[in-house]
């Protein structure tokens, strides 16, 4: 079982992203999680880590829900 943190900008209005985020990986991999997080940031940020390893960043990547989970899929 794994962790999984979102890290969202709260003055950017990243939150709605965030949730989407949360529910689209809850409902692809939520068995094979023990702990999923929001945690409010600043400064831009809009991260997803696999314990503790980032697996999107939106310095990076292109915002693309999907891939994200993906993503996540793929580091479980």
């Amino acid at each position: 079982m794994s962790e999984v943190s979102i890290e969202y900008c709260v003055p950017c209005g990243f939150r709605e992203r965030a949730l989407d985020v949360e529910r689209a990986i809850l409902n692809g991999v939520e068995g094979e999680l023990d702990r999923m997080s929001l945690v409010m940031g600043d400064h831009g940020v809009f991260r997803v880590d696999v314990e503790g390893e980032t697996v999107y960043d939106k310095d990076e990547h292109d915002y693309d829900v999907d891939d994200i989970v993906r993503r996540v899929r793929d580091r479980l």
